[in-house]
């Protein structure tokens, strides 16, 4: 351990639980510490350049470093980082945002998707006046208490598939929590309706991330979010989808494929330009319950740093510049890429398997692309497999999320995909007998 990063590693271990901010980035037997990013490509404190297929966990839409953000940060440095007074340029973000879906009647800034998460949680019990949520099983939506349960359930605690169990994330979870928390398992239409009927009465809101990441990156069916919806209707509860990380698979996020419209949505990762940004947009009858001038209020809500002005800055230059063309180039360089990364596993004949849709991939160390939570989960041994592919990876230069993830940004072109395929094959060949030993 003689190199930079783990000499920052050993005074990181002074300061930092476990050295770290952020457990995305540990890495055995310490982090890679970054020195500078320029737009796909990140070089680390010891020299030593990588494809950037990560982008801060699908965060930076246009890459490291994007020469309109810069220049228009830049600038808005110079009048100022922060007042306690309005902005103009929020106003200016949230008309381009309204104005790329249909349900975004209204729009509200906050600081992460995890604030967008709780605001969207926090609305729809205003709204409606019912404590009880209901979630998919599996699905991330940041750390809330309520939108977090189930995250992580494993074999030993989730219970059966007709009635999962709503299982904490954090120990010291209080048990009212858990009991205000309706699992229910992804694009199971039959079992979901059951599960939400038996608590109709007290349900605020089902919230949804349209390709949930930790569930498969499987996009929703068609059918699963009608049924969802009409249910929301007849019974009074809200559609809530998260798009945190969607949002990049559509002008108007992944809702665009679908018929209907969710009530509310929670944003965050790219409209912030590289910055930290949250937002939740719905329907403008919902949202009202922010509306400071209401009788009662509802829901007050602020937030220091909310509608930040730099953060609006660089939110609104980044969208401007991810416009449909953008979009649409950028979404069949992903089509590409799982098309790649599909013949790279056939060539090496190893049990794996590839999801994904729009800029997103994610490979599975199994033969079948996993549709629901259950099926995807890994085994010690399946974690393992991952986990090999993505140092092996990062060791030859490509940067993948930790779940063997990846998020296409702007800068790439063909010849970036071409890199990243012919690690992965390698990294599938050295893998292989591992893959095959444990009958992925």
């Amino acid at each position: 351990m003689t190199t930079r990063s783990a000499e920052l590693y050993r005074r990181a271990c002074a300061v930092l639980p476990g050295g770290v901010s952020r457990n995305a980035v540990f890495r055995a037997p310490h982090p890679v510490y970054a020195e500078r990013g320029s737009g796909c490509r990140v070089t680390d404190i010891d020299g030593v350049e990588r494809l950037d297929f990560a982008g801060n966990m699908a965060s930076l839409i246009h890459g490291h470093a994007f020469g309109p953000v810069v220049a228009a940060v830049t600038e808005q440095l110079r009048r100022g980082t922060a007042w306690n007074l309005g902005t103009r340029v929020e106003i200016e973000f949230a008309e381009l945002l309204t104005g790329r879906a249909p349900g975004f009647e209204r729009i509200r800034f906050v600081n992460s998707g995890t604030e967008a998460v709780l605001c969207a949680l926090k609305v729809a019990r205003a709204f409606t006046g019912r404590p009880k949520i209901a979630k998919v099983e599996g699905a991330y939506h940041g750390v809330y208490d309520y939108a977090e349960v189930s995250q992580t359930a494993s074999p030993a605690d989730w219970g059966p598939a007709d009635h999962p169990a709503s299982v904490p994330v954090c120990a010291g979870t209080p048990a009212g929590v858990l009991g205000d928390v309706v699992v229910i398992p992804f694009n199971d239409t039959e079992r979901a309706l059951a599960l939400l009927e038996a608590e109709a009465d007290r349900l605020a809101c089902v919230l949804i991330d349209p390709l949930p990441h930790r569930v498969g990156m499987m996009p929703a069916a068609d059918a699963f979010i009608a049924a969802i919806h009409a249910w929301a209707r007849r019974r009074g509860a809200l559609l809530v989808f998260d798009e945190v990380i969607t949002f990049r698979c559509g002008y108007g996020g992944a809702q665009e494929r679908y018929a209907v419209r969710p009530d509310l949505t929670a944003l965050g990762k790219i409209i912030g330009g590289g910055f930290p940004v949250g937002a939740l947009a719905g329907r403008a009858d919902v949202m009202d319950v922010l509306n400071p001038l209401r009788t009662p209020l509802l829901f007050p809500h602020s937030g220091t740093f909310s509608a930040n002005p730099v953060t609006m800055t660089a939110g609104l230059t980044a969208m401007r510049h991810f416009d449909r063309d953008a979009v649409a180039r950028l979404n069949a360089l992903g089509e590409r890429a799982r098309e790649r990364i599909r013949a790279a596993i056939r060539d090496a004949q190893v049990p794996l398997s590839v999801t994904g849709a729009g800029s997103l991939f994610r490979i599975h160390p199994m033969p079948s692309a996993p549709e629901d939570y259950r099926r995807a989960y890994h085994s010690p041994a399946r974690a393992a497999l991952k986990r090999r592919i993505v140092d092996f990876a990062l060791d030859h230069g490509v940067i993948l999320i930790e779940s063997c993830s990846g998020a296409l940004s702007t800068p790439m072109t063909g010849g970036d995909i071409d890199q990243l395929t012919a690690v992965l094959a390698e990294a599938f060949r050295a893998s292989r007998e591992h893959a095959l030993a444990i009958g992925a």
